[in-house]
């Protein structure tokens, strides 16, 4: 029953992400249709955004079936990262887009273009629902997944670009204001770099086997040694194996007369009180065979 319960949301979440990927990769079909029988390169060009969504939400899909494969002897820390590793490719690709729209909108500050009538608007407002349909179904699961959030970011960045094409190109047939599409062009991709930014920081910090944000490890340090029957301890290490799970290795030099086992079980016990770190490696020395100028943190 109780794993029925843990697997449920998984479940869930992979409904809503397919449906997501569904909902995208039909709009690019109806959009490379209705752009061939009309003969609008406009619609042409928004189905291919719109596969760029449909590409990252098969990523982090992906991502996500594979981060539940158990640890084998090739991945003996299991395959938890591969959604960190998914994205790692999302923001990536943000970021190339980013610097792109950058591009065009300097180049269009200087040679501004026409807009090809009211059928790019139109286009783009219906863009727009699928993109806010999209962010609707996985929006509840980016706040806990780097992964689902590289690919809901993505679908906010298209849903940006379908606002700035509605508002430019409007503003444009009726008023002829034709620097209004640069300068929206070149916010909207300041917007994307920003959250790219944002986002893909702690990716790299995962990646780089750094500590957990939210960890002081001098705290964790102190904690150690403050256990009765540690003398000091060092070579501590602290890094995340997947997004939500932070695991620990670190030397302890026991006092002398110490229970070791009883010593351990405390360690244990203060870490994932305190820290909820459930993995740790405690390699536990006697003054006598402790590391002779070791570092409290690293090694």
């Amino acid at each position: 029953m109780g794993e029925h319960h843990h697997h449920h949301p998984r479940i869930e979440g992979d409904r809503r992400v397919a449906a997501a990927v569904g909902v995208n990769l039909l709009l690019t079909l109806v959009q490379i249709v209705a752009g061939v029988i009309s003969g609008s390169l406009a619609m042409i060009a928004d189905a291919i955004h719109n596969l760029s969504d449909a590409l990252s939400l098969v990523i982090a899909f992906a991502a996500r079936r594979i981060a539940r494969r158990p640890a084998d002897e090739v991945m003996t820390f299991g395959y938890g990262r591969a959604e960190v590793v998914a994205a790692l490719v999302n923001y990536t690709t943000l970021i190339v887009i980013a610097l792109y729209l950058v591009s065009e909108g300097i180049q269009r500050l200087f040679n501004p273009v026409e807009v090809q009538g009211w059928i790019v608007v139109v286009v783009a407002g219906v863009a727009l629902v699928v993109d806010l349909v999209t962010a609707l179904l996985i929006y509840s699961m980016s706040k806990d997944s780097v992964n689902i959030r590289a690919a809901f970011v993505h679908n906010v960045a298209d849903a940006l670009g379908s606002v700035a094409v509605i508002v430019a190109g409007t503003l444009i047939l009726l008023y002829d204001w034709r620097l209004v599409d640069p300068i929206v062009t070149l916010g909207i991709a300041g917007y994307i770099l920003w959250h790219s930014w944002q986002g893909v920081r702690p990716v790299v910090r995962i990646l780089m086997l750094g500590s957990p944000e939210d960890m002081s490890l001098r705290a964790v340090l102190a904690a150690i040694e403050d256990v009765e029957g540690v003398a000091s301890a060092h070579h501590l290490h602290v890094w995340r194996m997947q997004e939500h799970e932070a695991a620990l290795e670190a030397h302890v030099v026991l006092s002398p007369g110490a229970d070791a086992a009883a010593v351990k079980q405390a360690l244990r016990d203060v870490l994932e009180a305190d820290f909820g770190i459930r993995h740790a490696v405690l390699e536990l020395e006697t003054s006598a065979d402790a590391c002779d100028g070791a570092a409290a943190i690293g090694h």
